[in-house]
């Protein structure tokens, strides 16, 4: 079942990356009213570990991020901009979302802990 699961993962990682960089991107420019959710965590966590995802669905996909460091900054900076202009959109698009540099910041955190953190996720992804 897990060896299926990760063949699946492995054909389709540009999309499972390109959905999720979509699903960032939709929750942050659309009303938290439109959504019918009640979010009682931290805001700041939970843009934290929308960017790890984010970042690790990306060095997952870009096969020769695995091993250089050099593409994973490059993957992390990359997604750090994504963010900023996220923050911008919001400030300058809606009326009803602002900008915030603290989330640029628990952004940030996400990133690093990913980019940390992924060989050894890749390690485990390895042994399934």
């Amino acid at each position: 079942m897990l060896k299926s699961i990760k063949s699946l993962l492995e054909r389709s990682a540009f999309l499972v990356s390109a959905t999720i960089t979509l699903l960032v991107a939709y929750l942050s420019l659309t009303p938290i009213t439109d959504l019918n959710v009640e979010i009682t965590i931290s805001d700041k966590f939970l843009h934290s570990l929308a960017y790890l995802v984010l970042t690790c669905s990306w060095l997952f996909a870009i096969k020769k991020s695995h091993s250089n460091f050099k593409t994973k900054i490059l993957i992390g900076f990359v997604v750090f901009l994504f963010g900023i202009i996220l923050e911008v959109l919001q400030s300058s698009l809606t009326i009803y979302r602002h900008g915030d540099y603290l989330d640029i910041i628990a952004n940030t955190i996400g990133i690093v802990l990913a980019i940390v953190a992924f060989n050894h996720l890749f390690r485990i992804y390895k042994t399934i």
